[in-house]
């Protein structure tokens, strides 16, 4: 399938990770490029067997890149690529699943507790040099985690990360998952993703970490609202399409949920235009929850595992995917 170690290249194509530095300190023996921009990637379309991508990638690439065999995706979430166009121009893909289940866990937990602790609003207090006052009003004081009910949509390895986590602060989960027979990853309950509904108004706080698919798009829309606690926080840490932002516009300019936390949204940069920017109660991050210093390493461990699986005859990748 692929061509020998001595011959075969490897590009990296990526807008700001330094993955060919990382690559280079493995001493793998492989020849590897980077590419930072989609001008560098088709400027050496023609030779790459190998390419290690996420936003650079346009399905059209695959009909202009006569030697790529193996795609290593950067990212977890995969539904930029299209199966169909990848099987025939006979390209497998894997997602880089895992590698960021630790990070993402942790920045859905720190998404929690500020919004929990007020910490956005005390950011914008320190910019303006205002000392706010204590609180009477019980029900926009900050808050404590213990007692609460996390509903976790998507129980995988990040979603399951951020249950064991939950339950350090002393929280009930409740998880959902397309399969509930292969374990409830520390939750207390485990439901099905066809429940998402039904469970809605037990919960205070509703994190999602579940992949987009025609199953998850749009799940969270007008009736979701309309069904959670008005006291409720949802954290999205999955995609922007998995919450119908004109519903989430709404419910938070009406006041239906007490906040939001956003790490990814439909359109990706956020628009300055977006009426997401000015909503109350509403944190947002930059997409940046699998974004730390340990990542490019995470990637080119399965990248490698995945070549060595490929060298050795086998046809079964790690993660995955085509």
């Amino acid at each position: 399938m692929l061509p020998p170690k001595e011959k075969l290249k490897i590009c990296f194509a990526h807008v700001a990770y330094h993955f060919a530095e990382r690559f280079a300190l493995r001493n793998s023996g492989y020849d590897a490029v980077q590419a930072w921009s989609k001008a560098e990637l088709e400027a050496i379309q023609d030779q790459v067997d190998v390419l290690v991508v996420s936003g650079l990638w346009e399905n059209e690439l695959a009909a202009s890149m006569p030697k790529l065999r193996y795609i290593q995706s950067i990212s977890a979430g995969v539904d930029r690529y299209d199966p169909k166009v990848l099987s025939v121009n006979g390209i497998r893909l894997a997602s880089a699943s895992g590698a960021n289940a630790r990070a993402v866990s942790e920045h859905a937990m720190s998404l929690i507790l500020a919004l929990a602790r007020r910490l956005p609003e005390a950011r914008d207090n320190q910019t303006k040099r205002h000392w706010r006052g204590m609180i009477g009003d019980l029900t926009t004081r900050e808050d404590e985690l213990s007692g609460k009910t996390i509903l976790i949509v998507g129980l995988g390895q990040i979603g399951g990360r951020l249950a064991r986590l939950s339950k350090a602060f002393d929280m009930k989960v409740i998880g959902l998952k397309r399969d509930v027979t292969t374990g409830t990853e520390g939750a207390d309950e485990v439901r099905t993703m066809a429940e998402f509904k039904s469970v809605l108004p037990k919960a205070d706080i509703i994190a999602l970490t579940c992949p987009l698919t025609a199953e998850t798009q749009n799940m969270v829309d007008a009736e979701a609202f309309s069904l959670m606690k008005k006291s409720a926080w949802l954290v999205n840490c999955a995609r922007g399409k998995v919450v119908k932002e004109d519903a989430l516009i709404e419910a938070m300019t009406a006041g239906r949920i007490a906040g939001a936390a956003l790490d990814v949204t439909v359109e990706e940069p956020l628009p300055p235009s977006s009426q997401l920017w000015e909503l109350p109660n509403t944190f947002i991050t930059p997409h940046t929850g699998g974004e730390t210093r340990k990542y490019e390493d995470a990637v080119i461990d399965i990248l490698l595992e995945n070549l060595g699986r490929l060298e050795r005859g086998q046809t079964a990748l790690r993660n995955q995917v085509v």
